[in-house]
Order: C-alpha cells, then sequence, then structure tokens
C-alpha cells in the first residue's frame, strides 16, 4: 500500500497543469488556464485548469477532477497506477506502508483467487494446442466460427478437459489449495466427497479486469446433451461479480475511446467475431441482462453505445429493455437489429467482415425510429393499441435526463408518425409528472419508515402533497375549492438554489478565510474575535436548524460542518476531486473554478474599477447569510398558508395564525437588516 505521507508528497508536488498540458493544449487566462476539453468533441474552448487548486473542470461535458482523476479518466490508469506516474514524472520515491494484519489476510486471498484464475487460463490455452482432444474438439470449434490463431491468443481462450477432475488434479499437484479452487468456482465439491471441474468438457473465454487480469471464465458446452446448459459462468467471487463486469472490455477499451463508440452484443462469440471482423470497439454482459454498473463501465470511454441485437423476439425485447436502461443512464443509443435468424457472428461468417461494416453503418436508427418501426409493425389502424405504443415511446424519452435532447425526440417522434408536437410534449409531461410523484411518494414512505415508534415525524408542512393521476392538468390546477397548486413537481426544484448555492460557493472558495466577528465575553458584554467563514456560516446554519433543498449542497455543507465540530482541516479541492458521487464532485468543481475573468481594458483604457468579491467578502457573507434565511422564512410562511387552508379545525387555525404571525415578524427583522422595504 502506498502510504499516506507518500500520497501527500505526490500531490504536492504535483502541478496540474504540467500533467494535463502533456495531452492537452493549454493557454493561460487569467488565473486559470483553458483548451480543448479531451473528452469530447468541441471547437470552442470550454475546459478549465485551476494550477492555485489544483483541478480541472469541463463546462461542456462536465468531467471534473485533479490531476489523478485526469489521467484515471484519460488514460485509464487505476488510481495506485496515477499515482505512480505522478511519483515518476516528479521524481518522488515511493514508500509502501505495512498491512494490517486483516488487509494481509483479505490481501492474500484476493491474491489466491487471481493466481488460480491466471493458472487455469494458461492450462486450458495450452490444452488448445498441445492436446490431442483440445486441437480437435477445441481448436476445430474456434477455426469453423472464423477465428484466427491470432485472435484466439488475444482473447486467450482455451479448452477444458472432458474428465471429471483433470484440471483440478493439475492444480493440486502444483500447489493450489482446495480452498482457493472453490471460491474461484473452478472446481466444485459436493457434500458426499466427490470433486469435478465446473467446466469439463467445454470452449472456455477467460473473462479479464480492465487491467488485464483474470477474474473469472464462461464456458460452452460443445456436446450435444440435452441436458447440459449451454453456457456456464464462474458464479461470484472476492474477485468477480459479473453484474459488474463486460466480457471483452480489456481488449476494446482502447478502441472504444479512439472511436468514442461502443457496440454492445449479447454474446462472447459476438464479441469475439466482431473483433475478427476489425470491430473491435465491442463488448458484451458476462452472462446477465444488461445493469446498470456495466452501462456506467462504458460511459467511462463513451457516451454513444450502439446495440446490436438478434432479430427475432428474444432480441427484440432484450434491445428494448436496454436502451432504457441506457437512456436511464444518460448515454446516447442507437440500434442494429439484424435479420431474423441472424447475429453479428453468423452474419460474419455468411458475408464476411466488409458487408458485415457496411451492415452496421447504413443499418444505424436512433431509438425513435427502431421503437416506432418494431412496435407499429402489429398495429395496422387500431387507434387503442397505436395509442399504447406511443405512450411506450413517450415513457423512454422521459428517461432521458437531457431537457434539449428529450425535446428533440419528440419532435422527431411527431414527425414520424404524424402526430400534433403539443400533443407529444404534454404526454412528456405528464409522464414526468407522475414519474416524479412516483419518486416524492417512495422518498416519503422511506422517511416514513425511519422515523421512530414514539415520535413519528410530521409530514413536511412546506410542500403541498404531489398532484394524483386523475389531478394532472397543463392549465392552473387545483387541490381543493379555489386553491391553485403547481402543475408539475419536479425532484429537482428548489426555491431557494440561488441562495444555497452563494452560501456553498463561499464555503468552497473562502471557508478558510477569518473574518471579524461579534462574541460576548463573560459579563455579556460584546467584543471582537476572530472566526473563519466555514465557522459562520456552520453556525449560523446549524444553529437555526436549517436544512439545504438541494441535497448535494447539503451533501458539502454536511463535509463542511463535520470538519468544524471537529476542529479538523477544512475539505479541499483534492477532497472533492475523488469524491466518489460525480453530483457533489461537479458541482463542488464547478463552483472552485471561476470561467469568467475581467478584462484589463475595464481599468487601463476605461478607467472603471471592477470589484471582485474579496474585497466586499464580509459584507457579502453577511448578506448571504441573511438572504438565505430570509428565503427559508418565505418557505415557511407558504406552507403556513397552506396548512391554515387545509385546516378542519378553529383550534388549529388558532395555532397556525399564531405561528403566521412569528415567522412574518421574523420576515420583518431579516428584511430590516437587509435595508429592504417591506410592502
Amino acid at each position: 500500500m502506498i502510504n499516506k505521507e507518500t500520497i501527500d508528497r505526490i500531490m504536492d508536488a504535483t502541478h496540474i497543469e504540467d500533467v494535463i498540458g502533456e495531452f492537452v493544449s493549454l493557454k493561460k487566462r487569467g488565473a486559470n488556464h483553458i483548451g480543448c476539453c479531451p473528452f469530447h468533441n468541441e471547437k470552442t474552448p470550454s475546459f478549465y485548469v485551476s494550477p492555485s487548486k489544483g483541478i480541472f473542470k469541463c463546462f461542456g461535458c462536465g468531467k471534473s477532477g485533479n490531476a489523478v482523476g485526469f489521467l484515471m479518466e484519460h488514460e485509464h490508469y487505476s488510481y495506485p497506477e496515477a499515482l505512480r506516474y505522478l511519483a515518476r514524472k516528479y521524481n518522488i520515491p515511493i514508500e509502501e506502508e505495512e498491512m494490517t494484519e486483516e488487509q494481509k489476510e483479505r490481501q492474500n486471498e484476493r491474491d489466491g483467487l487471481f493466481h488460480v484464475s491466471e493458472f487455469a487460463q494458461k492450462y486450458f490455452a495450452d490444452l488448445l494446442y498441445n492436446d490431442e482432444m483440445g486441437r480437435a474438439i477445441g481448436l476445430s470449434y474456434f477455426h469453423q466460427r472464423g477465428m484466427s490463431d491470432e485472435i484466439i491468443k488475444t482473447f486467450g481462450l482455451g479448452y477444458c478437459k472432458e474428465g471429471w477432475s483433470d484440471f483440478t488434479d493439475h492444480a493440486r499437484r502444483n500447489g493450489y489449495s482446495d480452498l482457493v479452487l472453490e471460491k474461484t468456482g473452478l472446481t466444485i465439491f459436493r457434500e458426499d466427497g466427490k470433486v469435478y471441474d465446473r467446466f469439463r468438457g467445454r470452449v472456455m473465454f477467460p473473462i479479464f479486469s480492465i487491467s488485464g487480469r483474470v477474474m473469472g471464465f464462461s464456458g460452452r458446452v460443445l456436446s450435444k446433451e440435452k441436458q447440459a446448459a449451454k453456457y456456464v459462468n464462474s458464479p461470484d467471487s472476492e474477485i468477480y461479480n459479473k453484474s459488474h463486469i463486460l466480457y471483452g472490455l480489456f481488449q476494446a477499451k482502447n478502441a472504444i475511446s479512439k472511436a468514442n463508440k461502443c457496440y454492445l452484443v449479447e454474446g462472447n462469440v459476438d464479441v469475439v467475431s466482431m473483433h475478427q471482423s476489425g470491430v473491435c470497439n465491442t463488448v458484451a454482459s458476462c452472462g446477465t441482462s444488461l445493469t446498470n454498473e456495466q452501462i456506467r463501465l462504458i460511459k467511462r470511454y463513451t457516451p454513444n453505445v450502439t446495440v446490436l441485437y438478434d432479430g427475432d423476439s428474444a432480441g427484440i425485447k432484450a434491445a428494448l429493455r436496454a436502451v432504457n436502461l441506457l437512456f436511464e443512464e444518460g448515454m446516447h443509443v442507437r440500434v442494429v437489429l439484424f435479420p431474423d435468424g441472424e447475429d453479428p457472428d453468423s452474419y460474419a461468417q455468411k458475408y464476411g467482415s466488409t458487408q458485415l461494416q457496411e451492415y452496421l453503418a447504413t443499418h444505424e436508427e436512433n431509438f425513435v425510429k427502431f421503437k416506432s418501426r418494431v412496435l407499429l409493425d402489429d398495429v395496422q389502424n387500431d387507434p387503442i393499441r397505436k395509442t399504447e405504443v406511443l405512450k411506450e415511446i413517450v415513457q423512454t424519452i422521459a428517461l432521458v435526463p437531457d431537457m434539449l435532447e428529450r425535446q428533440e425526440y419528440i419532435s422527431e417522434t411527431a414527425f414520424k408518425l404524424h402526430m400534433s408536437e403539443q400533443v407529444l410534449t404534454q404526454e412528456l409531461a405528464k409522464t414526468m409528472a407522475a414519474k416524479a410523484q412516483k419518486a416524492w411518494k417512495e422518498e416519503n414512505r422511506r422517511q416514513q419508515q425511519a422515523a421512530t415508534q414514539q415520535a413519528p415525524a410530521p409530514q413536511d408542512p412546506g410542500v403541498p402533497p404531489p398532484l394524483m393521476p386523475e389531478e394532472e392538468d397543463y392549465g392552473p390546477a387545483t387541490i381543493g375549492p379555489g386553491h391553485t397548486a403547481p402543475t408539475q413537481i419536479l425532484p429537482s426544484h428548489n426555491p431557494a438554489e440561488a441562495q444555497e448555492k452563494q452560501l456553498i460557493s463561499l464555503l468552497l472558495n473562502f471557508g478558510s478565510r477569518k473574518v471579524t466577528i461579534e462574541t460576548l465575553d463573560d459579563n455579556g458584554q460584546e467584543q471582537p474575535a476572530e472566526a473563519t467563514i466555514a465557522e459562520v456560516i456552520v453556525d449560523e446554519v446549524c444553529g437555526d436548524e436549517l436544512k439545504f433543498d438541494n441535497p448535494v449542497y447539503q451533501t458539502i455543507f454536511d463535509l463542511f460542518s463535520q470538519a468544524v465540530d471537529s476542529q479538523q482541516p477544512l475539505p479541499d479541492a483534492n477532497l472533492f476531486a475523488m469524491h466518489e458521487d460525480n453530483m457533489v464532485r461537479n458541482t463542488a468543481l464547478s463552483l472552485m473554478i471561476n470561467s469568467y475573468t475581467v478584462s484589463k481594458q475595464w481599468y487601463e483604457k476605461k478607467h472603471i474599477a471592477v470589484p471582485c468579491i474579496e474585497t466586499h467578502l464580509r459584507e457579502d457573507l453577511d448578506q448571504s447569510i441573511l438572504t438565505f434565511k430570509q428565503k427559508k422564512v418565505d418557505q415557511l410562511l407558504e406552507a403556513n398558508s397552506y396548512r391554515i387552508r387545509e385546516s378542519k379545525t378553529p383550534e388549529d387555525t388558532d395555532i397556525l395564525m399564531a405561528e403566521r404571525k412569528q415567522l412574518t415578524e421574523i420576515r420583518r427583522l431579516l428584511c430590516q437588516k437587509l435595508n429592504r422595504v417591506i410592502v
């Protein structure tokens, strides 16, 4: 393990502009450096590097991080590999610390599983060429599928003998324990004491990690026994989780990055066949339906995915499901369906690599065209069925995170299906409102379950409940007689967004800056004292038991609050640059990099001095806290008004009116401090 002191020395020595400058052409602009983003195609630079804070941020695609994060994203290094790269660059010797016994035991177990898996892969690959049965059965099968020796070795393919325990006996003779053989799933140990190889009599497809280590296997049976499963996969283990792995990603990752596109197919043979045909940016899920974790793996290399599935009903169903999952993760999706009875492997064998690539290029279609064509084939003139299909298409569009992209799909669907764009837009809004309502209900249910039995948490008094489906409308809506309600309630709606953002920005950029405050001595007399801006904000927010409506802002605030309470160093750019939550990382780094600079011409030629925030930092701090509090009081007053309208008894109304009077007085005092006129 690289010890913390060494990591700190590496980070202290690192100049982020030098590291990124090796890969991106940067120009100095004010305190920052700017260039074209290496993670997406752009002509106007929106990629900013802040040497003072040691972070980068692209305001086009949203990528952000520190020097280590850049190397992990751009060069696909692991965290230790990125640190070692920087250590070599700045001539810092790597010092590793002794692991605890528990860490050693866990590491030894993982190493043992990797070692026996790699041992097995070499054994299976050797049998393919150096064993009579391996050549006659395994190698001939691969050659019949059109696979060259070069592609066989690229993917490390192999063969496992049909004997009950040939591999297990060989592994035992080479010193591997029954424990690691069982944990990797290579060997099955029955309760009656019998032992047999899990993959006996199968051709072997090893599954590699992103860094190229063997983690597991997929074995295809070649016998015609009806009871034998066509494919058998390694069980989940300490080193292998099939829902988090993509077959062929190790071999395809560079091609995916270069092409900025990933082809997603159904099976291992399809992947190998696509590579054989020159389409090397191809992967497949490992014995499972596509998962969110697998999609996020692809997203590390490209946001563009083309789904290649069989043209039969099962393939179409799988493609429709995959499209929805991909959209939920913010991917750009296109689809290619092969003719019924064909798949990428069979098509390549029948027509050759050139015609396969031509077919892919000419039959790609976006999901609207694909879904419309597939779902409307059996609709004919049935208006009820057509309505159902339209709703299904709109439900998929509702999964697209980007608003402009959603609108583009709506326009395309309206044009293709000869529908009114306005009608589809209304249906989309209705679908998204229902989705938001469901999310609200689930969150409310979760909060109620978390409440104690003695004191169940009251319903949030500040927000009227979302509209029920039968109440949804696109003009003014009502909840009860004469009470206007929002037409759509989305989880992202935050009336205090601007005020919350300003406070978090002050924390991130000036949290350690000291200001003078007034405190009370033992005699109750005011006297000046020094405190950091973080201490002032945390004290004011926590003292009044206030919360941020934006959960990302609340997470950032909590990190500062914990640091202040425990008197630990405040969170810095490096902490946020390596934060596991993408939203927290991107939000924090966006607020820490100022993409705007004031031209010198304002002062030098026009003699206009533009004040910077540091000039009036104390005044901005006071005003930000007061406006934040005022917005929270406004929200409470709005909630109070709603509850008064909905109150059932005079007693409840009296209590709520008293509460309103108190809140109104607090608001008056806040406005007075802000020098605002109350109308």
